[in-house]
């Protein structure tokens, strides 16, 4: 979630992403970065820097390496360079450059993989890193990009060269063809993987339907709908088994699905009318919750059925959820406002 230096609270919040596996999130701030658990929340780190502001933190599961990039009003570093910070030493030890602005960053254990506005660039995870791959993409002002970070799965999706196409590319067999996947007409506007790499969600900027795919061969899996007016879609993510998906919109809401048993989902009563539009026969969440005030949001699958919301605004949410789609607000929280002694 990138709110960049108009972020409307004023609360010097630039930028809030969940690691790997959703257990923790990281924010950039206008002086510095912090690390949260997701569930229970609680501040694991908390780095203030007197002299500028980080528009991008990528954590690598909960080890001490971090990618940051500068941003806000006053950058730490310039934009256009990606900085691993050693959080045990308290300094950066790797330094990448570039001649244009990075759009997001990357990690595994053994890649770094930095995302421009038209192509995408990986090294070797080494203290000196080697450039491996260079990938062309279309116009990612987004920054969209996946890695897998499974050990047994080396897969990167990102933007195609062609508008709301996805290509998906094997790094450990780049001799091997990209699977090339049109997922939409319009331009994406988010995709996400499963923590095995399996599968593919992807939503366009016309924010109506999630299309789930097996990143194996390019197949639909699934089409699922979040509602029949346009949307920004701010997040998606699979829960740990893949079984459920979670969608966060402009709209104030977060939308769940199951991909597993499609016949928890709603679907209207005239699905089966051969003669009516496909919308007919779209497959609806069968679980939603507003959050309130209204901000930009992330959204991940907490522990025992519940989904985890992270606000602009500082606010942190749980909702619980059943099989039958109630929903009850569990926990609410400033998580800006947190010390590492309060929770």
């Amino acid at each position: 979630m990138n709110l960049g230096s108009g972020n409307v609270h004023s609360n010097g919040l630039i930028y809030a992403g969940w690691n790997q596996d959703q257990g923790c999130f990281a924010c950039g701030m206008e002086n510095g970065f912090r690390v949260y658990n997701s569930d229970p929340l609680k501040e694991k780190e908390r780095q203030d820097f007197a002299e500028g502001g980080i528009g991008h933190v990528e954590m690598l599961f909960r080890c001490n390496y971090l990618a940051l990039v500068g941003g806000g009003k006053s950058p730490k570093y310039p934009p256009n360079k990606v900085m691993i910070w050693d959080d045990l030493k308290k300094k950066h030890v790797i330094e990448l450059d570039f001649t244009s602005e990075v759009r997001a960053v990357r990690l595994r254990r053994d890649r770094i993989v930095v995302v421009l506005d038209s192509m995408i660039k990986v090294y070797t995870f080494t203290q000196t890193p080697q450039q491996l791959h260079v990938f062309e993409t279309s116009s990612n002002s987004k920054g969209l990009c996946v890695l897998c970070p499974n050990s047994q799965n080396s897969l990167l999706a990102f933007p195609g060269r062609k508008m709301g196409h996805v290509q998906i590319v094997d790094l450990a067999n780049t001799e091997k063809s990209p699977t090339e996947i049109a997922a939409h007409e319009a331009s994406l506007s988010c995709i996400a993987l499963n923590l095995q790499g399996t599968r593919l969600a992807t939503t366009s900027e016309k924010g109506t339907l999630i299309r789930v795919f097996d990143t194996s061969n390019g197949t639909q899996l699934h089409e699922l709908r979040r509602g029949a007016n346009s949307a920004s879609i701010y997040c998606i993510n699979f829960n740990q088994d893949s079984t459920l998906l979670c969608v966060s919109s402009d709209h104030g809401t977060v939308h769940i699905f199951s991909i597993e048993d499609q016949r928890k989902n709603k679907q209207s009563s005239l699905a089966s009318a051969t003669f009516l539009p496909k919308y007919f026969s779209s497959k609806w969440s069968f679980s939603k919750f507003q959050v309130p005030g209204g901000s930009r949001c992330i959204c991940a699958f907490g522990t025992d059925s519940s989904v985890i919301v992270i606000c602009g605004d500082g606010s942190y949410y749980k909702f619980l959820f059943n099989t039958k789609g109630e929903c009850t607000r569990d926990v609410y929280a400033q998580f800006l406002e947190m010390t590492d002694d309060k929770m």
